[in-house]
């Protein structure tokens, strides 16, 4: 796998503007504007988008509630994710991703507990779609992602974030490995790094994805992640 190891953040333009796109593999989840959410959702972009170091920017701002920090970023790694994948989608079939699996190591299987009670072999496009209704529906729940002011986070709200980013996560497990040759041809290469070393710093700051989790991406992340 080629990776580029120049310095991102030096087309920080270009990244906010790949990263502003509309056609995403699904809807945007959106802040409300005025609301304490989106101003730290404008803040934690707004220091990305000046060149700040990535493993400054994902820092708690002084101040600020963690829980509400984490919430933002819950929220920034899933719209993102899904312009990620909405990139290479077209190319992502039942026929050339017969499993959801991140090489010849590694693969995963669905479960939710509902429609899919016990773990469950997918094509990947099947996989990730089921991933990315969960996810959002999670994000969509006010009782674990409340709105309005006042109204605490569960008891349960570190534990169900953990998951819905070791299952993000997944996802770039499968595109870098399987797709990595046309984000290349796209020109996304640079833009996608940036968007895994924001990810890996972020939930390496706080634990919030086991490192055996990441370890599909290992070589990968020493190479761009210093």
């Amino acid at each position: 796998m080629r990776i580029r190891k120049k310095e991102n953040m030096a087309s920080k333009n270009t990244f906010s503007q790949f990263f502003s796109r509309d056609k995403t593999f699904r809807p945007k989840k959106r802040f409300e504007p005025g609301t304490m959410k989106f101003n730290l959702h404008k803040q934690a972009n707004a220091s990305l988008n000046s060149g700040i170091d990535l493993k400054e920017v994902v820092k708690l701002p002084p101040g600020e509630d963690m829980n509400d920090w984490i919430a933002v970023h819950v929220v920034d790694f899933f719209n993102r994710i899904n312009l990620l994948y909405g990139t290479v989608c077209e190319y992502c079939t039942e026929q050339t991703c017969p499993t959801m699996s991140g090489g010849p190591k590694y693969e995963y299987h669905w479960c939710d507990g509902q429609t899919y009670k016990k773990p469950t072999a997918l094509p990947a496009p099947n996989y990730i779609a089921l991933l990315m209704e969960w996810v959002e529906a999670q994000i969509n729940d006010e009782n674990i992602f409340p709105v309005k002011v006042g109204v605490p986070f569960p008891k349960n709200y570190q534990q169900i974030v953990k998951k819905i980013l070791t299952r993000l996560f997944r996802v770039f497990v499968h595109v870098y490995i399987h797709h990595f040759d046309k984000l290349v041809a796209l020109g996304a290469e640079a833009h996608v790094n940036t968007c895994y070393k924001h990810f890996y710093y972020f939930v390496t700051e706080y634990n919030l994805v086991d490192k055996k989790e990441l370890e599909p991406l290992r070589d990968m992340t020493a190479k761009i992640c210093h």
